[in-house]
């Protein structure tokens, strides 16, 4: 069984940063798209970040393009999302996500089929 925990959220203000990890346990990120999302107070959960079985294959949501950094460890067992310039739109339960097969980073959540328990960023403005 794949166990998927978040670390990293907190309080921050606007223009601040945050750098959340996602730790697998059960087994490594080795050759699987893992991926970000987050959501946000009484809205649908979002696409955030993803990267594929290849690190060098990553894809972002517009909102947060050009403020938002994903990547993994050599060892494959942590995949972090860096966050810069943060906005108070950017509050929200940020989740890390899995698949358990293929190799594209899909922005799709219906794609992903391990979930962690989510961490809280909240934004201050």
């Amino acid at each position: 069984q794949v166990q998927l925990v978040e670390s990293g959220g907190g309080l921050v203000q606007a223009g601040g940063s945050l750098s959340l990890s996602c730790a697998a346990s059960g087994r490594t990120f080795s050759g699987y798209p893992t991926a970000w999302f987050r959501q946000p107070p009484g809205k649908e959960r979002e696409f955030v970040a993803a990267i594929g079985w290849m690190s060098s294959l990553t894809k972002l949501a517009d909102s947060v393009k050009g403020r938002f950094t994903i990547s993994r460890d050599n060892s494959q067992t942590t995949v972090f999302l860096q966050m810069n310039s943060l906005k108070p739109e950017d509050t929200a339960v940020y989740y890390c996500a899995a698949r358990s097969g293929g190799t594209y980073p899909s922005t799709s959540r219906y794609e992903y089929a391990y979930w962690g328990q989510g961490t809280q960023v909240t934004v201050s403005s």
